[in-house]
């Protein structure tokens, strides 16, 4: 190599170092102004009383979202909604069981037995009719399920024509994220109505009092149910071959399979070895849903930050938070306002933080960035669920969704657990961001909770395209503290009840800016790399819903 050679590649290589140098310290500045004092004053007022709990289509629901619109303008953000403005409308049918009139018996050998509302049954209300009712023989369809890719089918054998099928919560024992997928209550839904059922009754199970219990259930009948419409007014997920369905208790379950070939334990045994277990029962069941229904409106909030690449700036990262929380509800310990200070006021404030590290910066990303702060996830992820369907920029250019919901920010971060990751190149963001922030990376601690599909990354999933929703993991640099057993109950003392507010003990927002910086680095990574994120081959989203986008 001669001398010139030799000198051109010092002179390239430090141009290298000086450009990595340089991105770096533009990236360390970036995340410097995160700050922990921000995220508590934001969430404060999220999360105040004034704000009445946030819920869909409420007053103090708009607070939010006219706040989190000026803090967006603050930012110098561009409007990304409707017609030049930071807002989608979203449009929703409420709904409100008429528990006076709504009724369920069930008839075996020509007696028939009347059960309670609340006490043994509750409904969700039918999205377009008042009055609607059915009375047909029912058929047990273990979880409901059909998957082809695994040979599994839960209908195999029955003929559910014209009949109410009976089902449980979850799925077979799947790969996890395959299993968060077919317990989706749509998925089931729309099953129901290929094999040509006229009802559904949703039996309670061990399980489902884990995730939500009935008595949860019956206290939140204090909230309305919603469902978004389409362009022409229809609900989203509306069947109307099902004229009838029906949730019972653990308790009215145990009786409904008497004189079945199956007790419920038997049934519950089965169900949790994988096997199939389906059968007619000798009942029919009558049901009649009364609603009481209502149109109502309630917007996500959209802004944007233009990428700096002229090929690149023409596509999206998506970062997205829920707004909203369940609002005035069944008073716990005489306080009636849910006020979802951690779920999910602490990703909305998140979410701003991360947008003024971008602004922050001198070199915006390669790729445009969307901040969307979404309504209605409490109702069933529809404010992110109409987003993806109707997104305010072309839905092929949105090429992965970031979303944070619910920071436990109770002991220092140590390690990430980045629901859905696994299943496209987004975890090599995640490793970097990983490696950036010296935190390990850790596995779904409780597959059995089906997170995956719980929050507002499943929308865009559905849609095709790839989503990580990155949590703090159960992992601490303080060794006196067990993160696991300080979740737990607060999940079990503060969850989606009034008493998750700012006055809870432990909240440490240098674990939440800290958290802050590590979904920031995973978009940013994601809006640097030349190549957009892909699903793995042969991951089951990518086959299931790649096509979509």
């Amino acid at each position: 190599m001669t001398i010139l050679r030799k000198l051109s590649v010092v002179v390239v290589t430090l141009a290298m170092w000086n450009a990595a140098s340089a991105g770096n310290n533009a990236v360390d500045e970036a995340l410097a102004t995160i700050r922990p004092e921000a995220i508590r004053a934001n969430m404060t007022f999220l999360a105040d009383d004034a704000l009445e709990g946030r819920g869909t289509g409420t007053r103090g629901y708009a607070v939010a979202a006219k706040f989190m619109a000026a803090q967006f303008a603050a930012l110098g953000l561009q409007p990304a909604g409707d017609a030049g403005s930071y807002f989608q409308d979203v449009p929703f049918r409420s709904m409100r069981p008429d528990q006076t009139q709504t009724t369920l018996s069930l008839v075996r050998s020509g007696k028939e037995e009347s059960l309670t509302y609340r006490e043994d049954f509750i409904t969700r209300g039918d999205p377009v009719r008042p009055d609607t009712s059915v009375e047909a023989p029912v058929v047990f369809v273990g979880f409901g399920v059909t998957a082809p890719e695994q040979g599994y089918d839960d209908y195999r054998g029955i003929d559910a024509k014209g009949k109410i099928v009976a089902l449980v919560f979850g799925a077979p024992n799947f790969e996890s994220s395959m299993k968060a997928h077919y317990s989706s209550s749509q998925g089931k839904l729309a099953n129901a109505a290929a094999h040509g059922a006229v009802g559904i009754i949703t039996l309670d199970s061990p399980t489902m009092e884990q995730v939500y219990s009935f008595s949860e259930q019956v206290r939140d009948l204090a909230l309305p149910q919603f469902r978004w419409l389409d362009k022409q007014g229809t609900p989203n997920n509306y069947y109307p071959e099902l004229k009838g369905t029906a949730i019972l208790s653990l308790a009215a379950t145990a009786r409904f399979f008497a004189d079945s070939p199956h007790t419920a334990d038997e049934v519950y045994a089965a169900l949790k070895t994988g096997k199939p277990i389906s059968f007619d029962l000798p009942v029919t069941a009558k049901i009649r849903n009364v609603t009481k229904l209502d149109d109502v409106h309630s917007p996500n909030v959209v802004a944007k930050l233009e990428g700096s690449d002229p090929a690149l700036k023409a596509e999206s990262v998506v970062y997205s938070a829920h707004l909203d929380h369940l609002g005035i509800g069944a008073p716990v310990n005489g306080d009636s306002i849910y006020n979802g200070a951690l779920d999910n006021a602490s990703g909305s404030a998140i979410l701003i933080e991360m947008a003024r590290a971008f602004t922050s910066m001198k070199v915006r990303p390669r790729r445009s960035i969307l901040f969307l702060a979404v309504t209605a996830e409490e109702a069933g992820l529809l404010g992110s669920d109409y987003f993806a369907h109707y997104p305010t920029v072309p839905k092929s250019a949105i090429v992965a969704d970031v979303n944070t919901d619910e920071d436990p920010m109770f002991w220092p971060l140590a390690d990430i657990v980045a629901f859905g990751a696994e299943h496209s190149s987004i975890e090599s963001a995640i490793h970097r961001a990983c490696e950036r922030m010296h935190l390990s990376q850790s596995a779904d601690p409780a597959p059995e909770q089906v997170v995956f599909i719980r929050s507002d990354q499943y929308s865009f999933v559905k849609q095709g395209i790839p989503a990580v929703m990155p949590t703090p993991g159960g992992k601490s640099t303080n060794p006196n503290l067990n993160p696991g057993a300080i979740f737990t109950n607060w999940e079990r003392t503060r969850y989606h009840q009034p008493q998750d507010d700012m006055q809870q003990p432990g909240l440490d927002f240098e674990t939440a800016a800290q958290f802050a910086r590590f979904a920031f680095l995973t978009g940013y990574f994601i809006s640097q790399d030349t190549e957009r994120p892909t699903w793995n081959k042969g991951d089951f989203f990518g086959d299931h819903y790649g096509k979509r986008n």
